[in-house]
């Protein structure tokens, strides 16, 4: 079958768009530049999303007391006893709000990071309150010297949602930003979470269904993962029957229902998260991710699914 991404995968897989636009693999080295976020400061909140703890993602190589050429150099050691091939390096800023900031800060940690050798782009994560037109004139320059992709933390597309996890901004907020970044002509990225407490299944595919008219470029999926120690910990603790018990079987079924209503021109890189699992609440499935891709893959297989079968336009 032909798809429009031009390769014989049933979805619009990251890899693959990498390996298109690179020449080859790439790995990302991720970054904590000791930045934190506006409803942690008292900005427009305290005590952060009820189920963020960034520890749980990151590295060891991580440590905001170092500085980036240090975390990139040894990010770089640990990818290539990793995978020996491995020799195209993205920085990826992605511990808390990396444009949360004065800008001339930001543009030092920024040009630090591309002028490392064998850094061939960045990536910077953050929150849709967190830009401005000056930060985002700023990018639209950067992204004309180097690969740049700005990824927003958009989690739920329901509003009574972001107010249960203290997310301090509304739907509204986020399909500005990605609007304005996106026709600056930058790379725009999004990430939502799967299994947000009170949301339902028919809540997950409506997403999917209104996401895919936002003018992203590239979009990752993960499962909500409780992590010991957040809110959102304690809030499952009291009141586990408005959280989803997701089995991997389960989750992925769901994924392949969500991935035929989402538009095909989105790259999607993940489809679950993985998180320390000393650090989590539940077991997990007790598989790495390349073992959760390849049953997605599979069962796109077996339901004869692919990436916008049923993907229909807004208008």
């Amino acid at each position: 079958m032909s798809h429009p991404w031009e390769t014989e995968r049933r979805f619009n897989a990251g890899a693959d768009d990498y390996r298109k636009r690179f020449g080859g693999r790439v790995q990302k080295i991720t970054l904590d530049a000791g930045f934190t976020c506006p409803n942690r400061d008292g900005t427009c909140g305290t005590g952060g999303c009820t189920f963020c703890d960034n520890r749980a993602f990151n590295p060891s190589y991580n440590d905001p007391d170092k500085p980036v050429a240090q975390q990139l150099r040894e990010g770089m050691e640990f990818h290539r006893k990793r995978y020996r091939k491995a020799d195209r390096f993205l920085a990826y800023f992605q511990a808390y709000s990396n444009t949360y900031g004065e800008l001339e800060n930001l543009k030092e940690l920024y040009e630090q990071a591309i002028r490392f050798p064998g850094i061939v782009g960045i990536v910077v994560g953050t929150r849709p309150d967190c830009v401005d037109t000056e930060k985002l004139d700023y990018f639209a320059e950067l992204s004309r010297r180097t690969s740049l992709v700005l990824e927003y933390g958009i989690e739920s597309l329901l509003d009574r949602t972001l107010v249960r996890v203290n997310r301090g901004h509304d739907v509204e907020t986020a399909r500005r930003a990605v609007e304005e970044t996106a026709k600056r002509g930058i790379r725009t990225g999004g990430h939502l979470i799967i299994g947000l407490p009170g949301e339902t299944r028919e809540d997950f595919l409506e997403m999917a269904r209104n996401i895919s008219s936002w003018p992203l470029n590239n979009i990752k999926f993960h499962q909500l993962q409780l992590i010991r120690g957040t809110p959102m910990a304690e809030e499952y603790l009291h009141h586990p029957e408005a959280f989803h018990d997701f089995t991997m079987d389960g989750y992925l079924r769901l994924m392949v229902e969500l991935v035929g209503l989402l538009n095909p021109s989105f790259v999607i890189e993940r489809i679950a998260g993985e998180a320390a699992p000393a650090m989590t609440l539940k077991e997990g499935w007790g598989v790495r991710y390349d073992a959760v891709l390849r049953a997605f893959e599979t069962l796109l297989e077996e339901t004869d699914t692919w990436q916008g079968k049923n993907y229909r336009p807004m208008n």
